[in-house]
C-alpha cells in the first residue's frame, strides 16, 4: 500500500477538488470560464457550494497550485492586498503566467509563497529581495516534480500538501506517483464538452504496456453533504497493476 521509502522523502499529498458528476472541473473550455463564479449562478448547484468551501477551510496549510490558475483569478491585476492569511502556496509557474505585481500581491496576502519554475527570468526574481516569505525554487531545464517534493520536505520541512491544481498538472503528478489521497466534492451538475478540463488530464496512455500508469484506489469515506452534494475520499494504491504471466 504505497512505497515507504518515497513516503519518507516526500510530503503526504491529497488531491482536493470540486467537480461535476461527469468529472469536469470547469464550466467549459476557455480561461474566461470559472466554476467558483459560474456554478454559483446555477439553481440546484449554488445552494450546496458552501459545503465545499467549508471543507476547503480545513485542508492542509500548504496548497499546491499553478501560476496559470492564479493569473486566471486575477492576482496580476489586484492592487489592494487582502488581509494576511496563515496559508502557504506552492505555485508551479513555467511560462510564466504571474507578473511582478502578481507575485508581490501574493507575498502580501500569504504567510509563505513558493514559486517553482524553470524560467530563468521569472518575475519572482525581481521581488524576492523585498519579501522574506518568498522562496524561489528553480529547476533546469525542466521541473522535476518528484525532486520538487523531496526538496520541499527536506529543505523546508513540508510534511503535507493539498493539491488544487488543474487537470494537466494533476495528470503529471499522477503519472509521477505523487498523489497519496484523493478528496473529491461532487456537485449535482452535468457539464459535458470534450475540451472541458477534467480532474485528471494530460497525456493519455496508448498501449496495454502502459496500464501500470493507471492508479486504483481504496475508498476511505463517502459523505453526503446536503443539497445533493457528495464527498468521496480515497487512498491511492501506488502499485495496483500486475502483468500476467
Amino acid at each position: 500500500m504505497g512505497d515507504p521509502k518515497r513516503m519518507r522523502r516526500t510530503p503526504i499529498t491529497t488531491l482536493f477538488m470540486l467537480m461535476s458528476l461527469d468529472g469536469k472541473i470547469n464550466s467549459g473550455a476557455g480561461d474566461e470560464l470559472d466554476p467558483d463564479r459560474d456554478w454559483s449562478t446555477i439553481d440546484g448547484v449554488k445552494e450546496g457550494l458552501p459545503h465545499y468551501y467549508e471543507l476547503e477551510q480545513n485542508t492542509d496549510r500548504y496548497s499546491l497550485n499553478t501560476g496559470r490558475v492564479m493569473a486566471k483569478i486575477g492576482v496580476n491585476d489586484r492592487k489592494k492586498a487582502r488581509k494576511k492569511q496563515n496559508i502557504r502556496f506552492i505555485l508551479i509557474d513555467r511560462k510564466p503566467h504571474l507578473t511582478e505585481d502578481g507575485v508581490e500581491y501574493l507575498c502580501k496576502w500569504l504567510d509563505q509563497l513558493f514559486i517553482v519554475t524553470n524560467h530563468k527570468e521569472h518575475p519572482a526574481f525581481q521581488v524576492r529581495e523585498r519579501y522574506d516569505n518568498l522562496e524561489l525554487m528553480v529547476y533546469d531545464p525542466e521541473i522535476d516534480l518528484e525532486k520538487m517534493m523531496i526538496d520541499l520536505k527536506e529543505s523546508f520541512g513540508v510534511e503535507r500538501i493539498t493539491i488544487q491544481s488543474g487537470g494537466t498538472l494533476n495528470g503529471e503528478l499522477l503519472r509521477a506517483n505523487l498523489i497519496d489521497y484523493v478528496s473529491i466534492v461532487i456537485a449535482p451538475l452535468l457539464v459535458g464538452g470534450k475540451d472541458t478540463n477534467t480532474l485528471i488530464d494530460g497525456t493519455s496512455i496508448t498501449s496495454v504496456e502502459e496500464l501500470n500508469k493507471l492508479k486504483a484506489m481504496n475508498l476511505v469515506e463517502c459523505n453526503q453533504l446536503g443539497d445533493s452534494y457528495v464527498q468521496l475520499k480515497y487512498e491511492v494504491i501506488k502499485e495496483s497493476y500486475a502483468k500476467g504471466d
